[in-house]
């Protein structure tokens, strides 16, 4: 099948955002940034940015969308979006892992070789981590993506940058907002074993249990 264009939905975070990529030379994207109006916004992002690229949705070979980790409702905005899509034009989804296409966007702007780590909120105590190199063909996973407390975080090696959305007692980076060319651009390099016609039971990953709150 011809791989491309690639539709990106990107909202895992506050930035919400939907992409075309159509090759590594061009890819059109808009993203809109608040919070918690994701459900409002992206069909009608979807919608202008097809416009925008005069691409109609039958024209698109694939769905790429973030599967996490990251925001509960907004995975599940996505999420649902892409499976809607998916079926009306009986295409297939790409999950992409939303820390890894993350770590691509920021090892754009890093030497090669250089190591790297992406820290962020989960809940309180609780943070999402995985570390990585940037590799002359590919950003190489060292450690993968995980949940671990803030007692269990170690920067005792200082040659591994730190991205991070929080303040701690060392020397970070604040972690970029993940766009939405980077979910599609990480589908077309990354994502050709990941896709699937089989997306009934796609579930977003998000790492760690959710207790609703109930009140007293």
């Amino acid at each position: 099948m011809n791989f491309l264009p690639i539709l990106g939905i990107e909202t895992s975070g506050e930035n919400c955002g939907a992409s075309l990529y159509f090759d590594e030379k061009k890819f059109t994207e808009i993203n809109y940034h608040e919070k918690n109006i994701h459900s409002e916004i992206l069909f009608d992002l979807i919608d202008r940015l097809l416009q925008l690229s005069k691409t109609k949705l039958s024209d698109v070979s694939a769905i790429a969308v973030s599967i996490g980790p990251g925001s509960f409702t907004g995975l599940r905005i996505g999420l649902a979006a892409a499976k809607g899509l998916a079926v009306g034009a009986s295409l297939p989804i790409i999950p992409v892992p939303t820390l890894k296409a993350l770590a691509m966007q920021i090892g754009e702007n890093l030497e090669y070789e250089r190591q790297f780590a992406i820290i962020k909120k989960a809940s309180i105590n609780d943070f999402y981590y995985a570390q990585f190199v940037n590799g002359k063909e590919k950003i190489k996973e060292v450690d993968e993506t995980k949940l671990i407390r803030q007692d269990e975080l170690n920067f005792s090696d200082e040659n591994v940058l730190v991205y991070s959305d929080v303040s701690f007692d060392i020397a970070f980076r604040k972690i970029p907002e993940i766009r939405a060319a980077s979910i599609s651009k990480w589908a077309y390099f990354f994502g050709k074993d990941l896709l699937t016609y089989n997306f009934d039971f796609l579930e977003p990953e998000y790492l760690k249990k959710f207790i609703p709150k109930v009140k007293k």
